[in-house]
């Protein structure tokens, strides 16, 4: 009889402790849920059915808008780069001595209104200022640039910008006319 009694009272401990654990996972389930209106069992497990199915749907259709969205990109490298010896290679690390103009490469890449553009180059005073300058002059709105020294000599600048609505160019254009643009800066 004592063992029963205390077999019983072990499954009653166990059985209060279940359901505790269970109303403190309801509340924090609640908790998660927008817009409860009622905070019975059943309400908050059919609320909370329907926010997943909502959250699913609203999944789905970002990676619709993912799949669509499309990047297009243009690198503009010199030739001398590309059959570079190893004169003209140590030429390119630190631009000592170099006849050609102090633009490497320009790479810019567009997706929807936002354009990410890249250019290597060499340390000029000033050229930041006129990079920044010429982005402008084509229609774009800075929103973040970056310059870091690359070696003694070089530089890497990073600008993201935004294309106004009246702004339709494509990334190639872009990129040939910014490269124009800096040839005027040498």
């Amino acid at each position: 009889m004592r063992r029963t009694s205390s077999h019983a009272q072990d499954h009653i401990m166990a059985e209060r402790k279940r359901r505790e654990k269970l109303s403190q996972r309801f509340i924090a389930l609640s908790a998660l849920v927008p817009g409860l209106k009622k905070m019975d069992k059943a309400s908050v497990l059919g609320d909370a059915i329907k926010y997943l199915k909502q959250l699913q749907e609203r999944v789905k259709s970002l990676e619709e808008q993912m799949k669509e969205t499309t990047v297009e990109s243009v690198v503009f490298i010199k030739k001398s780069q590309l059959s570079a010896d190893d004169e003209t290679s140590s030429c390119d690390e630190n631009f000592d001595g170099c006849r050609e103009d102090a633009v490497r490469d320009i790479e810019a890449r567009v997706s929807d209104k936002n354009v990410l553009i890249r250019i290597h180059c060499k340390k000029q005073k000033g050229f930041v200022a006129k990079v920044l300058g010429e982005i402008e002059e084509h229609h774009l709105s800075v929103v973040n640039s970056s310059v870091l020294p690359f070696g003694k000599h070089a530089m890497d600048i990073t600008v993201v910008a935004q294309m106004g609505d009246e702004l339709q160019v494509t990334v190639k254009d872009l990129v040939n006319n910014l490269r124009l643009a800096f040839l005027k800066f040498m």
